[in-house]
């Protein structure tokens, strides 16, 4: 007998749009400027645990409906999510042998660049924002990073997502 093996791929597709809630869900405005970067975070977990299955078109619609979301010019967060899944996808088995505090410290790295870029394009956009404090996401997604990964992994053991 052929043992079936759950899929449950909508797992993956619902905490993308969880993803997508909190980076719009009000917060106090002291701490609007460190707002974690939920759609990265996402993003790069599922990369990390199915890269057959979510990688850069992936991050390509995850980044289209962000930019929509949140009314930003059209494939701005498009262009440093896929900037974000190659890196992963790029530094991929490294990171999956990683200590929990040397990923965070990775993804530190490659969340910073991302914002780099997000302020780059900004900057050309006229939307610079008057500070370099636009890089604080990247410090609290970094330090959010094991708590984020401990609960999709425990989702993703518990449902089987494959």
């Amino acid at each position: 007998m052929v043992a079936r093996r759950s899929n449950n791929g909508w797992l993956v597709w619902l905490t993308f749009i969880l993803a997508m809630l909190l980076s719009v869900a009000p917060m106090p405005a002291f701490m609007e400027i460190g707002r974690p970067l939920w759609p990265a975070l996402v993003l790069t977990y599922w990369t990390l645990a199915l890269p057959q299955k979510v990688g850069m078109t992936t991050a390509w619609v995850i980044g289209i409906a962000q930019d929509v979301l949140n009314g930003t010019l059209l494939g701005q967060n498009a262009l440093v999510l896929t900037l974000i899944v190659f890196l992963v996808l790029a530094l991929h088995q490294r990171l999956r042998m990683f200590p929990m505090w040397q990923q965070s410290l990775v993804l530190l790295v490659v969340f910073g660049l991302a914002q780099l870029v997000q302020l780059w394009l900004n900057a050309l956009t006229g939307n610079r924002p008057p500070t370099l404090a636009f890089v604080l996401p990247a410090l609290v997604s970094a330090l959010l990073w094991p708590w984020v990964c401990a609960a999709l992994r425990g989702l993703h053991l518990r449902l089987n997502v494959n």
